[in-house]
């Protein structure tokens, strides 16, 4: 069915069924291959993409619904998710509905909670429901053309990463438990938009005691095998809370 007749279709429940005028849009990201992804989403009947979102049940907590919707496109509920920013310009939505009613729910004023996610890419089933024809990741480098206001939420989500670097558990949630320090610093330097220097990021990183070296190396290279390292969670976390020190 074309997506204008099923939200003709929903719309009447919608009103009885949500918070009118609040919505919830998630960036979510993940780490693959040296590259920062995030999760888009092309809906029927349109031809630019979407970052994942719904809509606030009246019985339900704000942070509940932004949960049960990152369960609803990822298949699970085991993600690091922050709230970071409100988007209410007006006509922000408005325009994907163009064709509708102005009476039909989707059509209305929305003021969005915007949450950015962090999670392991292999840990994410990409569901596609009935509103959508597409799930994919898109590496930040490459971006597809965004729908509304999406491209500034997604701006956004990721200026604040940048912000959050050294206070929240950002690599902690990103990279495999396993990783090397190349792979930690392609992280890095992927949220931050910029090239780090190899030496001056490792000492820095090893100055912090947060990392645990493991007694194994990743193999399968043409060089010498790097060494793996893994996160120590409490120390990790004894240092975020005081913040890590300096600028990268």
């Amino acid at each position: 069915m074309e997506l204008k007749k099923i939200l003709e279709k929903q719309s009447e429940e919608s009103f009885k069924k949500y918070i009118p005028t609040l919505s919830i849009d998630c960036a979510i990201f993940s780490f693959n291959e040296n590259s920062l992804h995030v999760l888009t989403v092309k809906m029927k009947d349109q031809d630019s993409w979407g970052l994942p979102g719904g809509y606030v049940k009246k019985e339900e907590n704000v942070d509940d619904a932004a949960v049960r919707i990152l369960k609803d496109r990822t298949g699970t509920e085991n993600i690091y998710l922050q709230q970071f920013y409100t988007f209410g310009n007006l006509k922000r939505s408005e325009s994907a509905f163009e064709e509708h009613d102005d009476s039909i729910w989707n059509k209305q004023r929305f003021v969005s909670i915007g949450y950015y996610a962090l999670a392991e890419h292999s840990h994410v089933k990409l569901i596609i429901d009935e509103y959508s024809t597409a799930v994919e990741w898109k590496s930040i480098d490459d971006l597809p053309e965004f729908m509304m206001d999406h491209r500034t939420i997604l701006d956004k989500a990721l200026l604040t990463l940048r912000e959050q670097l050294n206070n929240h558990p950002i690599g902690y949630n990103l990279l495999a438990e396993k990783f090397t320090m190349p792979e930690l610093q392609k992280l890095y330097e992927a949220i931050l938009g910029k090239k780090l220097n190899r030496g001056n990021f490792y000492r820095k990183i090893l100055r912090y005691d947060i990392l645990t070296k493991l007694d194994e190396s990743r193999k399968g290279g043409a060089h010498k095998a790097p060494d793996l390292y893994s996160f120590d969670l409490e120390k990790y976390n004894s240092a975020l809370k005081e913040g890590l020190k300096g600028s990268w």
